[in-house]
């Protein structure tokens, strides 16, 4: 009987570890190590799925300890997001607009399919100061919005200004105001110690209005007076400057005497302006010289013999200048004389001193005077007035809020 002192490990089935063994030769070509690509008995498909894409692969496995070799995965490309608002490659934007270009908005609304009409309520408190309200605001958070203005007196500026700078605040994807008449262009600079330039006041308030989600607000602004106003606006805004020139293009285009047009500047301040864009037109540039109490308008350079001559400046006010223009133009033997501006301001009914030729030669009166839309009260008053025609900015804005 063995003691406990003589007992081995093996008694108590504990294994010893035996002698290492020798180094094995390795396999033989007999047996050799099988490749990773070489076939077998089972294929193991993987799926990988990334971010909502997926990647296929292939998986060989081997009866041998080299375990499972997996093919490198064919990656399908990832899908790329819609921007919320918009609609394949044209942008959805909702239009907000202030009553006196509700006709406008509606002509826009009617050229875009991509473009909904939205209304705003505008009350005043007893005190007269307003009391204003956006319909479903809720509805908007994550769109492209847009408000269309109009600043045709002070009276009116305070309470779009107050719509202008709430939308932004929305949680809109971005916002762009149209302007297209900027109405202190004409008080651009100081010529006296005091003169106030207003234009560059309402530029400074139009720089503030408020970032949205999408960064800063744009300003679309159609032919603003003067070129040195673009550089007033500050960077928290980004002011776009279009011109209503194409449209009066088109329109002469259609006139059965359009291989016999002139287009007459009545200063270099419009020549300026307006050149490069009818550039193909033969040309006549006015001037302005002061004789006495009055200004005489006299042709610098040009022929307007036998010629349809087409005024064209940004704006008119009184109209004093185009009347003078047009009868130096008569008197030089022009054939027709028309004139455009893409705002027509006319204050105190101004505009009734145009008179249409009818018919009798450009001594009498313009053949047409073609203006924009621009300035709603303007349009409401010479609607189916001879000479008058408008040009809708409808199109030029639907194309503007796509970019």
């Amino acid at each position: 009987m063995a003691t406990a002192a003589s007992a081995t490990p093996a008694a108590f089935g504990i294994k010893t570890p035996g002698p290492a063994p020798s180094p094995q030769p390795s396999p033989t070509s007999a047996f050799p190590r099988p490749s990773p690509r070489a076939s077998a008995p089972g294929r193991l498909r993987a799926s990988l799925r990334l971010g909502g894409a997926s990647a296929t692969g292939s998986s060989s496995v081997v009866g041998n300890a080299s375990g499972i070799h997996l093919a490198a995965p064919v990656l399908a490309p990832l899908a790329v997001p819609k921007m919320s608002g918009t609609v394949g490659s044209q942008k959805s934007v909702l239009l907000f607009y202030c009553e006196e270009m509700r006709e406008l908005a509606e002509q826009v609304v009617a050229r875009n399919d991509d473009i909904e009409l939205r209304s705003i309520t505008w009350r005043t408190f007893a005190d007269g100061f307003p009391n204003l309200f956006i319909s479903n605001a809720h509805t908007i958070r994550g769109r492209h919005v847009a408000f269309l203005a109009s600043f045709s007196s002070p009276s009116v500026i305070f309470e779009q200004l107050s719509i202008i700078y709430a939308l932004p605040k929305l949680f809109i994807s971005s916002f762009t105001l149209i302007l297209p008449f900027f109405p202190t262009g004409t008080s651009e600079r100081m010529e006296d110690e005091g003169d106030v330039a207003t234009a560059f006041t309402l530029a400074r308030i139009l720089s503030h209005i408020p970032i949205s989600r999408g960064g800063p607000s744009s300003l679309v602004i159609f032919d603003i007076h003067a070129l040195q106003e673009r550089f007033y606006f500050g960077d928290s805004v980004l002011p776009c400057f279009e011109s209503g020139i194409p449209i009066l293009k088109s329109r002469l285009q259609e006139l059965p005497d359009s291989d016999n047009i002139t287009i007459a500047f009545p200063d270099d301040g419009a020549w300026k302006r307006f050149y490069k864009q009818l550039q193909h037109f033969p040309m006549i540039v006015c001037n302005k010289v002061r004789e006495g109490e009055q200004r005489i308008v006299r042709i610098k350079e040009g022929d307007a013999r036998g010629r349809h001559v087409v005024i064209v400046d940004d704006l008119v006010q009184s109209g004093g200048t185009l009347i003078e223009c047009q009868k130096v133009l008569a008197a030089h033997g022009a054939a027709k004389v028309s004139a455009y501006v893409t705002h027509g301001i006319f204050p105190n009914k101004s505009w009734e001193k145009f008179q249409p030729d009818n018919g009798e030669g450009p001594e009498r009166g313009l053949s047409h005077f073609w203006i924009t839309d621009s300035c709603p009260l303007t349009v409401n008053a010479v609607k189916n007035r001879r000479p008058f025609e408008i040009l809708s900015l409808a199109g030029p804005i639907a194309s503007a809020l796509q970019i």
